[in-house]
């Protein structure tokens, strides 16, 4: 992030317990026609804990069609009344499928009723597989918890059944394929419509405004990047280790194949006074609403060094809090946390929309998505916003899509990180070092790309030897 959010390090430390109970969007589910011709589920749920300190929700999805369905299009929600200020943890115990193949998020509902003004959204990656017709899924040992463990209260929870001790078919879990509801009834007032089925042409839409940058510079001293209006940090200041420096030095480009790229390399020893961060972002804050993309090569491991370290490799879109809970501030996420952080083990992807936020006392208004997962590699990363929401698309499938109270209000910089939170990950005073690559930069404005879109835009720019273009016009 840049330096005009130093506070965001404390917000960030916090933003695990914020964003679990602020979760994805708002939209509940209800019984509604089938995805497709052939199409149908059920879910199937038995109690596996009337305890106080978590809840097991343990879950079977049936194929009741009559052709296969990919579990990555099922998403299946369990509804809860959340405890009093609370925040949640969810984890997978045991799975037929394999737990590394099942995701959970927290999200909110639009329209609270007194049994349920929250749900855990359980999904599933390709590595499930797809669901032949009557198969089920087998087992899926779930449970979440109070993020603090205190305890907690189920009886007061819509999708909790405390008589089913063993599996049948439940109706207070939903589940949709594809987008579209084909099981059970959400709680009262938060019924949808079905999902219009998604249009994805790979021809660009008309030209308009944008940015492009293929980010073929020499290094970080060719003056076409401040031309380009770009600036590599230097200046001190958070987020991340205190005592860390902004390297602009660390801040490369090569070429990899036939393509230009920008690497930013972090390293530490393992002191504060070692460590050094690294910033490339836009001078100008011209962008709102349209679409955002980026390819990005995220690393789960160091280029050499001991691993361990709580590393934040980053994509986002931001303005300057003027006031703490200042209504126009905005900001949108792509946060790749390979070694965990801020509460969490292992590797986790957030993508996070924000309202607003004040540091001190610490409150905020935020929503986000995530999935446990290692995310190593290259992935097209694009972002959309238009008058009704957001939506987050990792390599071309719908990631988060969040709700119209966090839309922008004024225009923002377009910003890439990578930053150590802490030094408690590893505390070998080795050298080490982290790359995060990006291989370009989208940007157009106000209109609404598919990403099949995106990466027709792309070509036709690179196609045309188009290495930059910025046509949005100053504010």
């Amino acid at each position: 992030m840049s330096d005009q959010t130093r506070a965001r390090t404390p917000r960030l430390r916090a933003a695990l317990a914020v964003a679990a109970v602020t979760g994805l969007g708002a939209t509940a589910l209800t019984a509604l026609p089938a995805a497709a011709a052939g199409e149908a589920v059920t879910v199937q749920y038995r109690q596996s804990a009337t305890g106080s300190d978590q809840v097991e929700p343990w879950l079977k999805v049936v194929n009741t069609g009559t052709t296969g369905v990919p579990l990555s299009q099922v998403k299946v929600r369990y509804y809860f009344k959340a405890d009093a200020g609370a925040s949640y943890t969810y984890a997978c115990s045991w799975a037929v499928k394999g737990c590394a193949n099942i995701t959970g998020t927290f999200g909110t509902l639009a329209h609270p009723t007194a049994t349920a003004d929250r749900y855990l959204e359980v999904g599933f990656t390709a590595g499930a597989g797809t669901l032949a017709p009557g198969a089920d899924t087998g087992d899926m040992q779930l449970r979440f918890h109070r993020s603090n463990w205190q305890p907690l209260n189920q009886s007061d929870d819509y999708s909790f059944g405390p008589a089913q001790t063993s599996y049948a078919n439940w109706t207070k879990v939903t589940a949709t394929v594809g987008g579209v509801p084909v099981w059970g009834t959400a709680p009262a007032g938060n019924d949808p419509t079905p999902t219009p089925t998604p249009t994805d042409p790979t021809t660009p839409p008309p030209t308009g405004a944008a940015l492009f940058d293929d980010f073929d510079y020499t290094g970080h001293t060719d003056p076409a990047i401040g031309n380009h209006g770009w600036s590599v940090r230097s200046n001190s200041g958070g987020p991340g280790v205190p005592g860390a420096t902004w390297a602009p030095e660390n801040v490369t480009f090569a070429k990899e194949g036939t393509n230009s790229i920008m690497n930013l390399r972090s390293s530490t020893a393992g002191t504060g006074e070692s460590t050094r961060h690294t910033e490339v972002l836009t001078k100008a804050t011209k962008f709102k609403n349209g679409t955002y993309a980026a390819r990005v090569r995220f690393s789960d491991a160091p280029v050499s060094g001991p691993d361990g370290d709580r590393v934040v490799q980053t994509f986002f879109t931001i303005n300057d809090l003027k006031a703490p809970m200042a209504d126009d501030y905005a900001e949108y996420d792509f946060e790749y946390l390979p070694n965990g952080g801020w509460g969490e083990p292992a590797n986790i992807l957030y993508t996070t929309s924000w309202e607003t936020y004040r540091p001190d006392p610490w409150e905020a208004v935020n929503q986000h998505s995530e999935v446990r997962a290692s995310y190593a590699g290259w992935h097209d990363l694009v972002l959309t916003i238009d008058d009704n929401s957001i939506v987050y698309y990792v390599d071309g499938q719908e990631f988060g899509r969040h709700d119209a109270r966090y839309l922008p209000e004024r225009p923002m910089s377009i910003n890439f990180n990578q930053w150590l939170i802490d030094l408690a990950g590893q505390t070998s005073t080795t050298p080490r070092s982290y790359d995060q690559k990006v291989d370009y930069v989208l940007h157009v404005k106000d209109q609404v790309l598919t990403p099949a879109q995106v990466a027709a835009k792309v070509a036709a720019y690179r196609s045309a030897g188009t290495a930059f273009v910025d046509t949005v016009p100053a504010p």
